[in-house]
């Protein structure tokens, strides 16, 4: 746990070359994904893709991300965390890659879904090289602030790139990552060591928890393509309820097979930490309501306002702000005040921020705007990487790993769960009508879906504060240790 009150103790170059291969690696995940929900649209007018199969080149990454991110975070703790993370960027620089080539629709859906499947490994084995290879304390709370800025800013930097790169050509926008993948890999070879020998509890098939394997994926697949379903009320409600009956039924499966298994995928017991709950539970509504709240603006920019993509893109680059502040002015405050109340202030500011939103209109000029962009960006270097703490500090070495994989999966599960839940609004509030006007009050009334999911972060964040209040800590500990003790007890 960060319970150190000793000063940060300095990194070494290699320590610092380290971190920058991994944070590039997380930069070219949020960058990736940025750039191609820009590039949309082009993609769709050359290769005349239908509006089903033009969700599902975004969906397919979806699912092969949140449906394999909690088999990656254990893969790295079992196979070893330096092998998984090479292995699978290789895999996601040669599937960019083919997207880039690509001439029919499904081939981009497969390439997207290996790409997504390839990030799902790829980076809890890196989160977990930082949780592993840093010291705990002020070191590792600064290495995981830099990586959380460094993926909130790929994903801002991304939504420019990705507009310009599409004016040029809508190729570039997979061709652009191979590049920089290629870069991270070949630095990463020498600089990323193993940290830790992998956890290998057992020989043969005792050692490795296949139907744990199997189960959770099916879960994770179903349940996320579940959510993906609920953009479409046409896809039919009757379908949409199978679908995540059938995921809870194998989540259930998973959760017997793991209290039976010798060696389980997950340790079920790792969920009894209530600081590790109330991360991930913030982790889901932080990510949904920001990713929901990006959808709903881009629509409200580009469709009711009619902004280009690099207009659109320069307009929400503001949102990249926590780029900046979170490996600066964060670190100070977890230091002062303590990663909960740090949270809990970020999640304060994003109900702000999208509160101050909801009257847009047709005339709404964009300094109007910047109230709401600035404060979100802010709440989002304030939340991001303490959560990214809050979700490993104290966790076992040997399943840092499975903590990542538990952190993705929330965030990745909240946003595509936000996108679904803000479109679904938005889409029944429009119905048939299809004026101007109309446009606009659909828009305000999806607005409500992160403002909500803001609101109940903050609940839920703000039950540990009073989980703190009413257990006494150690005289000796500082604030951000005070609040683990007092939330895990």
């Amino acid at each position: 746990m960060s319970t150190s009150q000793s000063p940060p103790a300095r990194m070494d170059g290699r320590a610092w070359g380290a971190l920058l291969v991994l944070c590039g690696a997380i930069f070219l995940e949020g960058i990736d994904v940025a750039m191609l929900n820009v590039a949309l649209p082009a993609i769709r007018a050359d290769l005349g893709l239908s509006t089903g199969m033009l969700s599902g080149v975004v969906s397919a990454y979806v699912l092969g991300y949140g449906g394999f991110m909690l088999l990656g975070g254990r893969a790295a703790d079992l196979l070893g965390r330096r092998r998984m993370f090479l292995f699978w960027l290789s895999v996601f620089l040669v599937f960019s890659g083919l997207g880039g080539f690509a001439t029919e629709g499904w081939m981009l859906l497969v390439a997207r879904f290996v790409t997504g499947v390839s990030a799902a490994f790829m980076t809890p084995a890196g989160l977990s090289l930082i949780t592993t290879g840093f010291a705990a304390g002020p070191q590792r709370d600064r290495a995981l602030l830099i990586y959380a800025g460094t993926a909130a800013g790929g994903f801002s930097l991304g939504l420019v790139a990705g507009g310009l790169l599409a004016a040029a050509g809508w190729r570039w926008v997979f061709f652009a990552p191979v590049a920089l993948a290629l870069v991270i890999l070949l630095a990463a070879i020498p600089l990323i060591k193993d940290t830790g020998v992998p956890d290998r509890p057992g020989k043969g098939a005792a050692g490795f928890d296949a139907a744990g394997a199997v189960t959770i994926t099916g879960a994770m697949l179903l349940l996320v393509y579940g959510v993906v379903r609920l953009e479409d009320p046409g896809h039919g409600p009757g379908v949409t309820l199978a679908v995540f009956a059938a995921g809870l039924a194998l989540l259930a499966a998973f959760i017997a097979t793991e209290r039976r298994a010798p060696a389980p995928l997950v340790r079920l017991g790792i969920l009894r930490r209530a600081a590790l709950v109330r991360a991930n539970t913030g982790a889901v509504l932080l990510a949904g309501a920001f990713f929901g709240f990006q959808f709903l603006a881009t629509l409200y920019l580009q469709e009711l306002r009619g902004w280009s993509t690099v207009e659109t893109g320069l307009a929400l680059l503001f949102l990249g702000i926590d780029a900046v502040l979170a490996p600066t002015l964060t670190p100070r405050l977890v230091q002062r005040f303590g990663y909960v109340r740090v949270i809990f202030t970020g999640f304060l500011l994003a109900v702000a921020g999208y509160a101050l939103f909801l009257p847009v209109g047709p005339d709404t000029v964009y300094a109007a705007m910047l109230p709401t962009l600035f404060l979100i960006g802010l709440s989002f270097a304030l939340a991001y990487g303490p959560i990214t703490i809050a979700a490993t500090d104290g966790v076992e070495e040997r399943e840092q790993g499975l903590a990542g994989g538990l952190l993705n999966t929330a965030f990745q599960f909240g946003a595509a769960f936000g996108i679904s839940a803000a479109t679904a609004v938005q889409v029944a509030a429009l119905g048939a009508d299809r004026t101007a006007a109309a446009g606009f009050d659909s828009i305000r009334m999806a607005l409500l879906v992160p403002a909500v999911a803001a609101v109940l972060g903050a609940a839920v964040i703000g039950s540990g504060l009073r989980a703190r209040r009413t257990t006494p800590a150690a005289v000796t500990e500082t604030p951000a240790a005070a609040e683990t003790t007092g939330a895990t007890r």
